[in-house]
């Protein structure tokens, strides 16, 4: 499978964004652990964050100062190494004190900072190493992009960015984005850390509201493993100074704008696919012919989620009846089976809810092989469609997880 390959000179600057990288030892020595985004008075932040019910501190704390500034952030303050989640009260006290920190070294308000954290979940935060961390952190800004995308990883193999420019009303907008995540995959809003950057000009309802549909579209329909993580966010940051302003009146301006961002941040999902721990198959699961958008999504994750499916695919076995099973178990109402046809890549598997008589082992054998996968089944019994994307799963997987605290 073809990791993300990115090079500095891939990602391009934004008007009124500076970022740097440096290593504060949070958890490891020599390395890149401390993350710090600027961003230029008069720009309008949004976010989507993590439904899991045990969400980190920084994420009720992110989520209080956009509240109290009103979108109007300054700084994002991101720790590799430690979740910061698990931690009751202090750790609401502990990311408190790194806004309050950063904030006096950088002549802001509190408020004005967004505390991020990803790493290993019940530790105490190493505040007195983020704190020290943070006046070289502010030396540091400037356009180094790639160190930043290097900085908020943690299994992640390689780092993951990308950039658009797109030309709106005849003048040229950019969008840099940056994501981390390769393990405990499932968003359920956003995805493990992403922060994304325009020059546009943006009202905070209207950014909100291109935001969640793109999030929607693009983190929320990928899944390693399943699990959502306590520390998800993912904030879209518009600083105007472009002078190009984006509104719902203008269609034309708003539809080539949100087309471009949600390109980027699906390509960012996509890109955590296939970076995703022990992973060796990019698998596109494809369910169309669905009552509602609902039960597509159903099926797609019963899929995308079992462990025999992704074990088979792991392996490039053809065992086309663990896919039909999870069908069978996705929990759709009055389904019926005689009506389902199934594809791996273009060869139908199943049709009409048994095998096809014109499968082959082999032609399944070669679709199994192939570093890209595509699933297609067809429920037959509506308009609706939906796709998720996915990996196998191997015993790197087992590995890397079983040592994650090592």
């Amino acid at each position: 499978m073809n990791k993300p390959q990115i090079q500095a000179s891939d990602l391009q600057n934004v008007a009124g964004v500076r970022v740097a990288a440096v290593a504060s030892h949070v958890r490891y020595a020599n390395r890149l652990d401390l993350v710090l985004m600027e961003l230029a008075p008069e720009t309008t932040s949004v976010g989507v964050f993590t439904q899991n019910a045990f969400c980190a501190a920084p994420v009720h704390i992110a989520r209080r100062h956009l509240i109290e500034s009103q979108g109007a952030i300054r700084y994002l303050l991101i720790n590799t190494g430690n979740a910061n989640a698990g931690t009751g009260p202090r750790g609401m006290e502990d990311a408190l004190a790194c806004c309050a920190a950063l904030a006096k070294e950088a002549g802001v308000q509190s408020h004005e900072v967004l505390p991020f954290s990803t790493g290993v979940i019940g530790e105490r935060l190493p505040v007195g190493k983020i704190v020290a961390g943070v006046p070289f952190a502010l030396e540091a800004l400037g356009n180094d992009w790639l160190n930043a995308a290097k900085g908020i990883m943690t299994t992640d193999t390689c780092p993951k960015a990308r950039s658009v420019v797109v030309k709106v009303a005849g003048k040229p907008l950019t969008i840099t984005g940056l994501s981390k995540g390769a393990g405990m995959i499932k968003p359920n809003m956003a995805t493990m850390l992403s922060f994304v950057f325009t020059d546009a000009k943006v009202d905070q309802a209207t950014l909100q509201g291109i935001l969640q549909r793109a999030v929607d579209q693009s983190f929320n329909r990928i899944t390693v493993d399943g699990d959502t993580s306590t520390n998800d966010c993912c904030v879209l940051s518009a600083t105007g100074r472009s002078g190009v302003e984006i509104t719902a009146a203008n269609e034309q301006n708003f539809s080539i704008f949100e087309s471009a961002l949600q390109d980027l941040v699906q390509e960012l999902a996509k890109d955590i696919i296939r970076d995703a721990e022990g992973a060796n198959k990019f698998v596109t699961v494809d369910i169309k012919g669905g009552a509602t958008n609902k039960e597509c999504l159903l099926v797609a994750y019963a899929i995308s989620e079992s462990p025999l499916v992704k074990t088979a695919l792991s392996a490039s076995d053809p065992n086309w009846g663990r896919i039909l099973a999870a069908v069978g178990r996705a929990g759709i109402d009055k389904l019926d089976v005689d009506k389902i046809d199934m594809y791996l890549g273009d060869v139908c598997i199943v049709a009409g809810g048994m095998l096809s008589s014109d499968y082959t082992e082999a032609q399944g054998q070669a679709q199994m092989s192939q570093s890209k996968i595509s699933i297609t089944v067809d429920l037959n019994r509506g308009d609706a469609r939906e796709t998720v994307w996915t990996s196998d799963l191997s015993e790197e997987y087992v590995r890397i997880n079983a040592s994650y605290r090592s």
